[in-house]
């Protein structure tokens, strides 16, 4: 097996929750056409990211990364926080 690491995707979206220990709740939006009649409609999943410090807050817009599984439910990382809540 080659030595390249793989390219991992980064994301970026909007912690709608934080009261999980070292877990935040990062709601992903995208937009993407409708295949039959071709309006711009907008779709969002919500991903559990680690977040060691503890250190995001609700509203916070956060760049996330996929990282190795650290439960059942939570593959992505938090990379930075790109944006404080006012």
């Amino acid at each position: 097996m080659s030595n390249e690491s793989k390219i991992k995707r980064t994301l970026q979206g909007k912690v709608v929750s934080n009261k999980m220990d070292k877990t935040v709740t990062v709601l992903l939006e995208r937009s993407v056409k409708h295949p039959l009649y071709g309006k711009i409609i907008q779709r969002s999943t919500k991903v559990h990211a680690h977040d060691e410090e503890n250190s995001c807050n609700e509203g916070d817009r956060v760049k996330i990364v996929e990282s190795r599984p650290y439960s059942k439910s939570k593959t992505w990382k938090v990379v930075e926080i790109v944006e404080r809540a006012q």
